[in-house]
């Protein structure tokens, strides 16, 4: 009923349909227990102590996060309670000034470890909620104000654009108060959220640095990759996408398809035959890129997002105890693997939910097996579409020997992935259970536009 995926070895193994990908053991690293402290204090008792409020407020949030971590609940809600005491000035400005900077300092810390602005918010909404991720992205800003714009990697500004308005608050001291009027919140309700953040991402796994990290010279950009991140061209492949998703017409989605994966790999040819001439210039080296993969079913997209990675000269690693998966290849392959990806998941959300609301032939509506069944399905079937575009493009080239220019490409994509991952496994999906969920797949799968890189080609 299926094929078979590569496994991590590079072997085919046959199976049911369910492609397996290769899944990340990510490493947690204990945070270490911040140093003994005395019995939390009231607010008035710290306030009352003068310069000593600062410390006092220091170390109630150290307090408040080793209880968090040990999971004793009286110990962190004492240290909480004196943290949101506003009966005095001094005091409130004080703990809202702890707060922002325990927060800004594990941020620095989050950067270390190899994650980015996108990936820590992300992380917030997904542990936490869209308060504590709109904090986050309040504390990013923060962590981020002393630093020059022109010393940050393009893409990690990027990010931070994207984030939002940046620091809105007039000092730190005010930073608790003002998140108390903007989100409707019982200041002791902020304070929370704040150190439940804290305790977050001071539990956060490290990563592969993937971008240069602030303090690290922006990466300069090869003229390969320089040329294949035109925002310009970018954007118009988006609109493409948008008018893929959006068609009525099952044909002319299906008349698409076979000619957009194959300019895909036509690009992706151009890209390894310049690579490959002495005289094409420096060529970017093989790297990698996070892309989120999201709730519900994320076992499943992280298997379409292994095959559309595999068709186009990359490989994917799941980190499934984060909801990401790191995507290594050439920048023009990865940057045509994310577009596509991220359109057909759009398309097989559409399909999955026109079909699954009307009942099956025994009257029950779909469920969890039916939409399981239906993925896995779209899965096998876009893959095999991928497969045999992409071998047809490389069929119809008739100048030099692809055979050698890909296999040079398909080694660097393998030493870096052993370069960022000493320990992989590879997990294969449960078999389809629901016959009506797997044949509405495979229906969706043949009338999905793959049109993602058409304007690069």
């Amino acid at each position: 009923m299926g094929r078979g995926g590569k496994a991590k070895n590079g072997g085919k193994r046959r199976g049911t349909g369910a492609h397996p990908y290769r899944r990340a053991r990510t490493k947690k690293e204990r945070p270490a227990a911040p140093p003994e402290r005395g019995p939390a204090g009231s607010g008035r008792e710290a306030a009352e102590s003068g310069a000593g409020g600062a410390e006092r407020a220091a170390e109630l949030v150290a307090a408040a996060l080793c209880a968090a971590h040990a999971e004793d609940r009286d110990a962190f809600d004492g240290a909480l309670a004196a943290l949101a005491d506003a009966e005095r000035p001094e005091w409130a400005a004080a703990a809202s000034r702890a707060l922002v900077s325990c927060l800004t300092s594990r941020l620095a810390r989050a950067w270390r470890l190899g994650w980015q602005p996108a990936e820590a918010v992300r992380q917030a909404a997904r542990g936490l909620d869209g308060t504590a991720a709109e904090i986050c992205a309040d504390m990013v800003a923060a962590e981020h104000r002393a630093r020059p714009a022109a010393s940050l990697d393009p893409r990690w500004a990027d990010q931070l654009a994207a984030l939002g308005e940046g620091t809105w608050w007039r000092d730190d001291a005010d930073y608790l108060s003002g998140i108390t009027a903007r989100h409707g919140l019982l200041r002791l309700e902020a304070a929370e959220t704040a150190l439940r953040l804290a305790a977050l991402l001071e539990s956060v796994p490290p990563l592969e640095p993937l971008l240069p990290r602030p303090g690290e010279p922006p990466a300069a950009p090869a003229p390969a990759e320089s040329a294949a991140a035109d925002p310009a061209k970018l954007a118009r492949v988006r609109a493409l996408l948008a008018k893929a998703e959006s068609t009525e017409f099952p044909d002319e989605a299906e008349a698409l398809s076979a000619r957009a994966q194959e300019l895909i790999a036509r690009h992706s040819i151009d890209a390894a035959l310049l690579a490959a001439d002495p005289d094409g210039g420096a060529a970017p080296a093989a790297g990698g890129r996070r892309i989120p993969v999201d709730a519900p079913y994320e076992q499943h997209k992280a298997s379409l997002l292994h095959v559309v990675a595999e068709a186009n000269h990359c490989r994917a690693v799941w980190h499934d105890d984060l909801g990401l998966c790191t995507v290594v290849g050439h920048p023009d392959d990865v940057a045509g693997v994310e577009l596509l990806f991220t359109s057909l998941l759009v398309q097989a959300d559409t399909a999955m939910r026109v079909s699954g609301s009307a009942r099956d032939r025994s009257g029950r509506a779909a469920d969890r097996h039916y939409r399981a069944s239906f993925l896995i399905a779209f899965t096998d079937r876009i893959a095999d579409r991928l497969d045999r575009a992409a071998a047809e493009a490389e069929q119809a080239h008739t100048g030099r020997d692809l055979v050698p220019v890909f296999a040079a490409r398909k080694e660097q994509v393998d030493a870096a992935v052993e370069a960022m991952f000493a320990t992989l496994t590879t997990t294969r999906l449960r078999a389809p259970t629901d016959a009506d969920g797997w044949n509405a797949g495979r229906t969706a799968a043949d009338t999905a536009a793959l049109h993602g890189r058409e304007e690069l080609g």
